[in-house]
């Protein structure tokens, strides 16, 4: 039972980690490149991100920490590791403000923004100059800054809600590990 909670423990500290640093990531790279882009660039390059996140390698570390912190509370409870308990819970409750944080507010920017039409038409992209003149690059253009408007200043700052928790989840998990380990070399009975 100790190698399983063990198991459990380091697996979601993993997790937790991963999602810190992707989160963290953004905050401190990816977003801060975005802002010097175009309206168009910033729209797409989120569309195209936000498409290709949503895969095995993103949700494998993102929703795996949830069950396996639901069960090393379990364990910690029956088991030799119960110093840890009040860590692993907190790690679980940071983790689900996270995890509420992303699907509440930044997955729903993402599904307002990823409904923004990009693509232009020949007019647009400098092709047979102006046939027709509908206007509708100026139109396209001011969509796309009504869309990046709408989604940049919230995301950003619910990012870092969510790269801040996740963190502290992971610092917390790092410690609930720590105390998991050190309870296994109290209960031995012999010197250390």
């Amino acid at each position: 039972m100790r190698a399983l909670q063990t198991a459990t423990l380091l697996v979601a500290t993993l997790g937790a980690g991963l999602m810190a640093g992707l989160f963290t990531a953004f905050a401190y790279a990816v977003m801060p490149g975005l802002r010097r882009s175009d309206d168009r660039t910033f729209v797409q390059a989120m569309q195209n991100i936000n498409r290709a996140i949503v895969n095995g390698w993103f949700l494998l570390p993102f929703l795996l920490p949830i069950p396996l912190l639901v069960l090393a509370a379990i364990l910690a409870w029956n088991g030799p590791g119960r110093i840890a308990l009040p860590w692993i819970l907190a790690a679980l409750v940071l983790y689900l403000a996270g995890f509420l944080v992303t699907g509440g507010v930044n997955v729903p920017l993402n599904n307002t923004l990823d409904k923004t039409p990009t693509n232009e038409g020949p007019a647009a992209s400098g092709g047979s100059g102006g046939s027709g003149g509908s206007g509708d690059p100026a139109d396209r253009s001011g969509d796309l800054q009504a869309a990046r408007d709408g989604f940049e200043g919230r995301w950003v700052t619910w990012n870092l809600v969510r790269a801040l928790v996740h963190t502290a989840a992971f610092g917390v998990l790092a410690w609930a590990l720590f105390l998991h380990g050190t309870a296994g070399t109290a209960g031995t009975g012999g010197s250390v």
